[in-house]
């Protein structure tokens, strides 16, 4: 009697896409590493990198002390506003929902002026801390007001309450920046998202915040897709609603408030890769999740290293997000607005 062994589960669609996902995630962090004002070959970078190996040339100090965290901060970034973008996309069932609603950019950017007034100048960790905690806590504050009864969410209080803290916000940003020159040219150059992140040593307070929130993330694949099929079909297959929708918020909370922390704010990132997930992975949250955590930091490391390699001086990745995110959000208006996010 022969036996016929089936491939279809090892070899299906989704593995050769997270394959290939991979390869090129794995290429463009060569490409980060490699590109920039000074072409530094693959070589001199891999050896570099050796832990044992002591920087005697300038190549080494440009990858260890610059390229590296930056591309460090692609990666942890990505997945972070990535997986909030999915989140938040699918909780509140809107394909144009973003991680910026919960007004983390707004809290991020008043807590770093606010300490500015006070102290007049900021330690790098001092002004990371701040934007950490502004982010978080008008992302919960966003969260508790957009509440409904029971605890559960509700999308539209949850999107005008967001809305509504981050114009106060903005507002007393203004005034307080307005008051001192250069607390206004620290919040122009801040408000422009970028990768160039100096310390590594700041990944070892992020990456256990992004780390665990992305595990969760993942772990609620089963409950959002019930939660997709409508909460009254969600609570007969016995998923706590409410629940979900709390921890889902401070997931985005937790994830939106890392990456603005470490980069400043960075537009459209959080909107399009999720679509482009769906587009590759379809909306089983099993797969579209942890496709979306290696898409993500691909298109932002793309972005950034276009940045690098344009022009005489240096693009900042937010500028280059909006150039591509600009012509998809039309896109999604035009095509997917009327179909929702199936």
């Amino acid at each position: 009697m022969k036996v016929k062994l089936s491939t279809t589960s090892l070899l299906s669609k989704p593995f050769y896409l997270f394959t290939l996902l991979l390869l090129v995630l794995f290429g463009l962090v060569v490409m980060s590493l490699v590109t920039g004002a000074k072409t530094i070959s693959v070589s001199e970078s891999w050896s570099s990198l050796s832990l044992w190996q002591v920087c005697h040339s300038e190549n080494c100090d440009i990858i260890r002390f610059s390229r590296l965290p930056r591309t460090l901060a692609g990666l942890v970034a990505g997945c972070a506003l990535g997986l909030a973008g999915a989140l938040m996309q699918s909780l509140t069932r809107n394909p144009l929902a973003d991680p910026g609603l919960l007004g983390v950019n707004s809290g991020a950017s008043f807590t770093t002026v606010l300490g500015l007034s006070v102290w007049g100048s900021l330690s790098f960790w001092q002004s990371y801390s701040l934007a950490f905690f502004g982010a978080l806590l008008a992302a919960v504050i966003v969260a508790v007001t957009g509440a409904g009864r029971g605890g559960r969410l509700n999308p539209i209080r949850l999107t005008l309450a967001g809305v509504s803290l981050a114009a106060i916000l903005e507002g007393l940003t203004s005034g307080l920046s307005l008051l001192n020159p250069e607390i206004y040219d620290h919040l122009r150059f801040w408000q422009t998202g970028s990768l160039d992140v100096r310390q590594l040593s700041v990944f070892t307070l992020l990456s256990p915040f992004v780390i665990t929130a992305a595990g969760l993330t993942l772990m609620m694949s089963r409950s959002l897709n019930a939660l997709s099929l409508g909460e009254d079909l969600a609570r007969t297959l016995g998923i706590r609603v409410g629940l979900v929708q709390i921890l889902g918020v401070l997931l985005i909370a937790l994830l939106s408030a890392s990456a603005t922390a470490l980069t400043g704010p960075i537009a459209f990132i959080g909107l399009i890769a999720p679509h482009l997930a769906r587009g590759c992975f379809g909306s089983d949250h099993r797969y579209f999740l942890p496709g979306t955590l290696l898409l993500t930091p691909a298109v932002l490391l793309l972005a950034d290293i276009i940045g690098r390699s344009i022009g005489p001086g240096e693009i900042r990745v937010s500028i280059i997000t909006a150039f591509i995110g600009a012509p998809v959000l039309i896109g999604l208006v035009r095509y997917r607005i009327g179909r929702g996010i199936s």
